[in-house]
């Protein structure tokens, strides 16, 4: 589909009450101007609403979606995105955790009530985002609005590190149940190693033993374990995805060597899948039914 650029500047309470500018990206098709789509909204990494995050979204809306990109520190600085440099890195991590956990939480907010405002959207909301914003994603579904999110490689939710103090609440809230019951989760994280070979043994063995090392050293493995275990114990629908890349392996431009385009591709296919399972279409009142699962072959 067509697609179509705006923004909206928003007012906000929290923090120093500046105005959010939310970027909007809608899908168009031709002779039929009062279509309407499902919502999602996209939040993005420490640099704020970037080339990449906004070639992101306007992938998922052409798709058929209008999706919403808030600009994250629009406490502290305008809407523009903050470069992939080493003072936009710093500059970016200094932000992150000088913002509260409950103006993030303002800013979702803000995203889906822009959404389900808006004429060409139906309503139905789902949630996505990288690195920070995988975070602000995963916090999205909190929200019974949002009825699906999917989080790449999401930041400090096993460290619970998110914001002013680095002490936010988001797998707390999970064991408190604040998840449960409410929209699908699926986490997607990189896992890929480098292989390291140890001295051979006497007498020599072939072939030689290997031991791999973490490159992703974001969101370690026994952090990915914390998330996966506090889901599942919940009872939160989630699949949670390990693949075989580093960090930010989605980002195409200023990626450090990390970019995967063809395992960017087919997880992207496996986002659109879920949303239009769970937004793309309008079912009804979930019903559990109930009934006992056949163990079969």
């Amino acid at each position: 589909m067509l697609i179509t650029k705006t923004h909206h500047d928003v007012p906000a309470k929290l923090d120093n009450g500046r105005p959010i500018r939310i970027f909007v990206i809608s899908p168009v098709v031709p002779n039929y101007p009062q279509a309407k789509f499902p919502g999602v909204v996209c939040f993005s990494e420490i640099y704020q609403v970037t080339g990449p995050v906004e070639r992101l979204a306007g992938q998922i809306a052409s798709h058929g979606y209008v999706v919403a990109c808030p600009s994250t520190y629009h406490e502290f600085e305008g809407p523009e995105a903050i470069p992939y440099d080493t003072e936009g890195t710093d500059r970016g991590n200094r932000y992150k955790i000088e913002k509260t956990v409950a103006a993030y939480d303002e800013d979702a907010t803000l995203s889906v009530d822009l959404l389900v405002s808006l004429p060409n959207c139906n309503g139905r909301i789902a949630a996505t985002g990288m690195c920070l914003g995988g975070h602000l994603a995963f916090r999205a579904a909190f929200d019974p609005r949002v009825l699906s999110s999917v989080c790449f490689f999401a930041t400090d939710v096993h460290s619970a590190t998110l914001g002013k103090g680095t002490k936010d609440d988001s797998l707390e809230r999970v064991r408190q149940g604040d998840m449960t019951g409410k929209g699908e989760l699926v986490m997607i994280f990189g896992k890929q190693a480098s292989l390291i070979f140890p001295p051979p043994p006497s007498p020599a063995v072939w072939p030689p033993l290997s031991l791999p090392v973490a490159k992703d050293t974001h969101v370690p493995r026994a952090g990915r374990d914390l998330i996966r275990t506090t889901l599942e114990d919940a009872h939160v629908p989630c699949s949670f995805l390990e693949v075989q890349a580093q960090h930010a392996f989605i980002r195409d431009e200023s990626s450090k060597g990390r970019w995967d385009a063809a395992l960017t591709r087919s997880l992207f296919t496996f986002m659109l899948e879920v949303f239009e399972r769970t937004v793309g279409r309008d079912l009804g009142p979930r019903i559990d039914v109930g009934g006992k699962v056949e163990h079969v072959c």
